[in-house]
């Protein structure tokens, strides 16, 4: 098998990121999964659209696996990710490209919440 550079920069990106890095790694997977789900559906490619429904709605499930629940803040978040799978599933199911805009602003908003709060961490002054 012929050596890949692309393939192993994304595996080394991945395996060297801190846990807030893999965080928004996964907020930004969903948010592109949730894209291309969308066009899929303007174009009316069940198929596609279901697939990368199915991948982002596995992103979520990682998340809201994820949550250590010695934070409060962790309930928040354990009801924002069981709203936004539900959205997802109702999308999957209508494959109104609408329903999967209104999951993609919740995902945004989430991943502008989280670039946030890494920038503060880095520099609590701000």
């Amino acid at each position: 098998m012929a050596y890949n550079p692309m393939a192993a920069y994304g595996t080394n990106k991945v395996t060297t990121a801190t846990p807030a890095e893999l965080t928004l790694m996964l907020y930004e997977g969903a948010i592109k999964f949730c894209n291309i789900a969308q066009m899929a559906m303007e174009k009316k490619d069940v198929e596609k659209a279901n697939l990368n429904i199915q991948k982002a709605r596995n992103i979520i499930v990682e998340l809201q696996s994820t949550l250590n629940f010695d934070y409060p803040v962790a309930k928040d978040f354990d009801i924002i990710y069981t709203f936004i799978f539900d959205r997802m599933t109702a999308a999957n199911i209508s494959k109104n490209p609408a329903d999967v805009a209104e999951v993609l602003v919740q995902l945004r908003e989430l991943r502008d919440i989280w670039r946030q709060v890494m920038k503060a961490a880095k520099d609590p002054r701000n």
